[in-house]
């Protein structure tokens, strides 16, 4: 399909294409795979070298919180059984796997740096080249990928050791003496569970917002876990009030505890401590209520930001989310819809392309009243995954 692509190296203009799918992860590659099946001309670029690097690059230890079953991507099942817990690199292995084995024209190293419309099409610039399209699907993931810092970390000691959750790998990065890592989400408390059992002293700093009540290396998770998949995909939507009332705090807090609980921290010898880090206090960091911590290492488990400013369309709110309605935000002559994304109408894929929807020469997407969304223009679509 790639060697349909006319080339803009030819100094010509960029290259024309009928669809650019921004990001080779799971709902890039499944986007790809169903507009393969049917015969369309199109392009995936991702910025790592790899596919499959969006997951090589965690810590070392990471395996994936939901079991083998439930990673599958369209025509093919993960190679693992079932109730088996994936490592991060055997992810990217089986994405890599999937790209190849039905051929999706991926182009790697490729990062994008704008989309924008010119003359009636969409335009995608990227370090190497850019292209026209009449769709684009943007791909990046549901939580953004900008690891977001407070600002007072530049004000912490410079002899701590500090690093976000993003660039930590493993506990030899750790300087000897304490940690605190900061964030109680699944990441913080799979980090800090680390560094306890590699023996230093540890302290979890942030309100915990719940656990999985259950071992998810367990039998019960046999049982419990189809059932909460069921309750993800047909209650916690945008359909019921519930979903809809779930949304903001989904986006604002980080998950529950997954795999490292309360015990398990606590037998480590981790200090859970519901106290934030608001602040620096002579070098050291400073917990809500006063107390200062005396560290060697700070980990911030402090998640990720959206950063849609590449985009240069009225896609977002104040707060940087893709403005929607039910999956449909409409903007400048275009559609945008969204998919993969925390508490949402479930829209995917699959039944994207098997309606006929997202792609150029269909009706024009209609809103939940059935009319037709603002600003929308048949023949051309722009989508976030």
């Amino acid at each position: 399909m790639t060697s349909e692509i006319s080339s803009d190296l030819d100094g010509l203009g960029p290259a024309r294409v009928e669809t650019v799918v921004i990001g080779a992860g799971q709902a890039g590659l499944a986007t790809g795979y169903h507009l393969a099946r049917r015969g369309r001309e199109f392009v995936i670029l991702d910025a790592g070298e790899r596919v499959g690097d969006n997951w090589r690059c965690h810590w070392d230890s990471l395996r994936l919180y939901s079991p083998a079953g439930t990673g599958a991507l369209p025509g093919m099942r993960f190679p693992a059984p079932p109730m088996s817990y994936p490592t991060k690199d055997e992810m990217a292995d089986f994405l890599e796997t999937y790209a190849s084995t039905f051929e999706l024209p991926v182009r790697t190293g490729v990062r994008v740096t704008q989309l924008c419309r010119e003359d009636g099409k969409y335009v995608v610039t990227t370090d190497a080249s850019s292209f026209a399209c009449d769709n684009v699907v943007v791909a990046s993931g549901p939580f953004g990928r900008t690891p977001y810092v407070p600002a007072f970390a530049g004000e912490l000691d410079p002899g701590i050791a500090q690093m976000h959750s993003s660039a930590y790998k493993n506990p030899a990065q750790l300087r000897p003496g304490g940690v605190l890592v900061v964030g109680a989400s699944h990441s913080g408390g799979d980090i800090a569970f680390e560094a306890g059992t590699a023996g230093h002293p540890t302290v979890l700093s942030g309100r915990v917002n719940g656990e999985v009540p259950f071992d998810i290396h367990g039998k019960p998770a046999r049982v419990i876990f189809p059932i909460l998949f069921f309750l993800a995909k047909h209650l916690m939507t945008l359909r019921t009030p519930l979903g809809r009332k779930m949304r903001p705090k989904v986006r604002a807090h980080g998950g529950p505890l997954i795999r490292a609980k309360r015990a398990d921290l606590a037998r480590v010898g981790v200090e859970m401590v519901p106290a934030r880090m608001v602040g620096v206090s002579d070098g050291l960091p400073a917990l809500d209520g006063g107390r200062v911590l005396k560290v060697a290492n700070v980990v911030w488990c402090t998640g990720f930001r959206q950063d849609f400013s590449w985009i240069d369309l009225p896609v977002t709110d104040e707060d940087g989310w893709p403005l929607e309605m039910r999956g449909v935000v409409p903007s400048s002559g275009a559609v945008l819809r969204r998919a993969g994304v925390p508490v949402r109408l479930r829209v995917n894929a699959r039944r994207w392309y098997r309606q006929g929807r997202g792609l150029r020469r269909q009706s024009p997407v209609r809103t939940p009243a059935g009319r037709p969304a603002r600003g929308g223009r048949a023949g051309h679509s722009l989508m976030v995954c």
